[in-house]
């Protein structure tokens, strides 16, 4: 039945890391679509544009064929009525993630009843990897290649390098 069900992955993903990829191919797995929502969100304060995230991420996930890749503005439920789905995938890697995507489950349950949010954990040796770790561990002149992939590595590198 989840076969025929599309499913969207709503994320920031500045940048996208092995362990997004990981919950994307998990989640193609199980639904028919896969929809990427590359989200707009300025009060983040991205590294990359909208433009740029879709790009890294697009070519992240060229090779699975029922996975595609959007970008959205605005509440992620509307997005997801949008695009017709009644799912929405999010990641955990930690406990320390299940406090916030709790709390951002159940307000959009109460926002829209009829969209269900399943979690997903990605492989455990990523279990720690974050947008967020990888750009400071790339600030600081790591090579985090074992955390993103090669285009979004030389990207990061491109974009901090600019930054000084």
């Amino acid at each position: 039945m989840a076969k025929r069900l599309t499913a969207v992955y709503p994320g920031t993903f500045d940048p996208i890391t092995y362990g997004h990829i990981d919950v994307i191919r998990r989640a193609a797995r199980i639904f028919g679509k896969v929809i990427v929502a590359v989200a707009h969100n300025s009060d983040k304060k991205p590294l990359f544009t909208v433009k740029e995230r879709i790009y890294m991420v697009k070519d992240a996930v060229k090779g699975l064929p029922n996975v595609t890749v959007d970008d959205f503005n605005g509440l992620v439920v509307d997005y997801v009525r949008k695009v017709g789905s009644k799912v929405m995938i999010r990641g955990l890697r930690m406990l320390s993630d299940f406090e916030y995507e709790f709390q951002m489950a159940l307000t959009n349950r109460k926002l829209a009843g009829d969209i269900e949010t399943v979690f997903m954990m990605p492989n455990e040796s990523y279990s720690y990897v974050s947008s967020k770790l990888m750009k400071e561990a790339a600030s600081l002149g790591a090579d985090v290649g074992v955390f993103v992939p090669n285009k979004v590595r030389t990207e990061l590198k491109k974009r901090l390098r600019k930054a000084r």
